[in-house]
């Protein structure tokens, strides 16, 4: 593996732009995932003044410096597969933003509460399972480095604090044995692609000590190693902002690795820009920021803050970028009958305009 140093060095983690100087962190990220479906729909966005651009130009005009893509193996629908990764990821690197993969090993969303194997996977067994994880991040790899588009970054599956692949990798009665075995497998791929890719292992505890050291420690007690520390991070279910600062800090120590919260978001607003329902719809669904583009903002502020304060590398914002599209849902198997659930915590209004509030920059 990578030293976990090689993300302090220039090389990896600043990135030549012609923006400013960098201020404060590292890895000022978003993930986009959805966004090449609402582009195929014809989607326009619109920055802080009203002018038509192309939503990565507006995001890396705020400070934006990498992008993060969710990866699944054969969702029905096609989007986020290999190939529209594949083809949607050059554009991210010939604006000189690097690149996350994050490899949900499942043909639909694993996060804590589901971790279930592709179809083209379903009855192997778990010597099958490492081969198909390996060989499906390798190919991943390969796919993107051929089309000029190599990851920066690479997630070895997606929140998967209770194990992946379930049954046979699910962690249960704390023992990480065949989770591990798996993760392995990705890991051995992604550096097979390329030895300078960062590996990122993650699970969502942003603000749960206790449940960090549990699974990072487990891995590790299983020879596992890693290059960057991915968390998730949202108020609504894992705690103050105080709570993940102490926890970043404690797990970079605990490690001696980059710490990144890898998703976070707030809601600018309790209504909906669709007729999906919205995940989050309180007026003040944290205590002191209230739904608000002023609030959105300030909440962001003060995450990247707090990241910033404990040592942290950097922050991603999960789907700044949907917006209520017509056909773009969240259900991989019923795009066009779904609806965006996010619409009110993207960074642009029910207008498509970015909140004029919203920087990457670290106050």
């Amino acid at each position: 593996m990578t030293n976990s140093s090689a993300i302090s060095t220039p090389a990896p983690t600043v990135i030549p732009t012609s923006l400013p100087a960098p201020r404060g962190l590292n890895i000022r990220g978003a993930d986009v995932s959805s966004l090449q479906r609402a582009q195929d729909l014809g989607q326009l966005f619109y920055d802080a003044s009203g002018t038509q651009k192309n939503p990565l130009d507006i995001l890396q005009s705020v400070g934006v410096n990498y992008i993060r893509l969710r990866l699944w193996v054969n969702p029905i629908s096609g989007y986020n597969n290999m190939a529209k990764v594949v083809a949607f990821a050059p554009q991210v690197k010939s604006r000189g933003m690097k690149l996350l993969i994050d490899l949900h090993y499942s043909d639909t969303w694993a996060d804590p509460g589901k971790q279930y194997k592709p179809a083209a996977w379903a009855g192997h067994n778990l010597d099958q399972l490492k081969a198909d994880v390996y060989d499906h991040t390798l190919d991943v790899c390969n796919a993107l480095k051929a089309a000029g588009a190599t990851p920066d970054m690479v997630q070895v599956g997606n929140e998967i604090t209770p194990g992946l692949l379930w049954e046979e990798g699910r962690i249960s009665n704390n023992d990480f044995t065949n989770a591990a075995a798996l993760v392995k497998a990705g890991c051995n791929a992604v550096k097979a692609c390329d030895p300078v890719i960062l590996v990122m292992l993650h699970i969502d505890r942003g603000g749960d000590n206790a449940g960090a050291r549990w699974w990072y420690d487990g891995m590790q007690a299983q020879g596992i190693d890693w290059d960057v520390t991915g968390l998730s991070y949202y108020c609504y279910w894992h705690g103050d902002i105080a709570a993940m600062q102490s926890n970043v800090a404690d797990i970079k120590a605990r490690y001696n690795k980059p710490v990144v919260i890898v998703e976070t978001s707030y809601i600018f607003s309790p209504g909906n820009g669709d007729d999906e329902p919205n995940v989050i719809t309180a007026a003040e669904p944290c205590s002191g920021y209230p739904a608000s583009p002023t609030g959105q903002a300030n909440f962001f502020n003060a995450v990247k803050t707090a990241i910033k304060n404990a040592g942290g590398e950097g922050v991603f914002w999960w789907e700044p970028t949907w917006v209520g599209t017509p056909g773009n849902g969240w259900d991989p198997a019923n795009l066009n009958g779904a609806g965006s659930q996010w619409d009110n915590q993207a960074v642009f209004d029910f207008t498509f305009k970015l909140n004029p509030n919203i920087n990457w920059w670290t106050p």
